[in-house]
């Protein structure tokens, strides 16, 4: 089979390697599609960040070179020894982790804060490839209403699902969501869902802003230009959000978030940033607000199924590329690299 196969940052071949065999308790996967996410391009630009690339993983045994992709959809083609729950032939994407079910965090549900946790994809051989090999215990059935495309977003679809839970959105509440990449736009639609009554959106790039809005956003503000604190104080009776999510990870968006959120507001922290923020602690205090995190997922596969299911969240205005794995390099991580404003997010198929 073929597959993508990081080495180092800027190292990323397509290589020739033998079709891999399903263990006991695992399935075989066919890849349809699988989409490149921020990790993969921050593996192919600054890793080895998750990737172990110095010393075996003590969770999976995996060692540099690996193949990355997580986000995927395929079929079953064939099942290991035990996989009695599955058939071959089912249309299915894998929640991805590789929890070690010992641990006190696992033993506690909290299986996305395992202490050896891998994940497929960058622990193990993951799905830029023809095939790859899933634990049965983490592949869910895509219902017939999802395409194979837009399976391939279970994955990140779930962590704003948890975003969503984390924030507490409620009914009516006033939701604010700094950056419009794949995430925010996933955020902006589970707020939607979860019962956001307004929805601002703050995002530099002038085609996110016109996509969050055909997507539902309330409004949606160049930070660049205008000061969207004030702006949403204006608009809300100087109440503000209830909710923010910071999906962005870029420091300047961490640190307005404070100006975007009221009083008692929760401040759910999505994106990742690679360089430390400082952040006036005192603000928080005296207006009594949280902030919290969000690391994966635990259970939000099903919702996010159902979400895509349902039509809640449409994918297809979010997909600004489909290339073939031979493509991978040019057509995708450079491409994310040096041309972000042409791309929200970019599928892969190996066929």
């Amino acid at each position: 089979m073929r597959a993508a196969r990081w080495y180092g940052a800027g190292d990323i071949r397509v290589e020739e390697l033998p079709d891999p065999t399903p263990g006991p308790g695992q399935v075989k996967i066919q890849v349809k599609w699988c989409g490149i996410c921020g990790t993969d391009l921050s593996e192919y630009q600054h890793g080895p960040m998750l990737v172990p690339a110095k010393r075996p993983h003590p969770g999976t045994g995996k060692q540099a070179p690996v193949t990355l992709g997580h986000e995927f959809s395929g079929d079953i083609v064939e099942l290991g020894e035990g996989v009695t729950n599955l058939g071959i032939g089912e249309r299915v994407t894998v929640w991805p982790l590789l929890p070690c079910f010992k641990c006190y965090w696992c033993l506690r549900g909290r299986y996305n804060e395992c202490l050896t946790l891998g994940t497929i994809g960058l622990a193990a051989d993951g799905a830029f490839a023809n095939y790859v090999i899933a634990p049965s215990y983490g592949v869910h059935r895509l219902p017939e209403e999802v395409s194979y495309e837009a399976g391939t977003f279970a994955e990140p679809l779930a962590v704003v699902v948890r975003a969503c839970k984390r924030g507490g959105i409620s009914l009516g509440d006033t939701v604010a969501i700094t950056g419009a990449g794949p995430i925010g736009l996933l955020a902006l639609q589970a707020a939607r869902g979860a019962g956001a009554g307004r929805i601002y959106v703050v995002e530099p790039q002038a085609r996110r802003r016109e996509l969050a809005l055909k997507l539902g956003a309330t409004a949606a503000f160049d930070p660049t230009q205008v000061d969207a604190g004030k702006e949403i104080a204006r608009l809300t009776d100087n109440i503000r959000a209830n909710v923010v999510m910071e999906c962005s990870g870029v420091p300047a968006a961490i640190q307005s978030t404070l100006a975007l959120s009221g009083r008692c507001a929760k401040i759910v922290m999505v994106g990742i940033s690679s360089t430390p923020v400082e952040f006036p602690f005192d603000r928080l205090l005296f207006h009594e607000k949280e902030i919290t995190t969000v690391q994966g997922y635990v259970d939000e596969y099903p919702a996010a199924l159902s979400l895509l299911a349902s039509g809640e969240v449409v994918v297809e205005p979010l997909i600004s590329a489909r290339i073939r794995l031979e493509d991978i390099v040019a057509g995708g991580f450079e491409a994310l690299a040096h041309h972000p404003e042409d791309h929200i997010k970019i599928l892969v198929s190996p066929l």
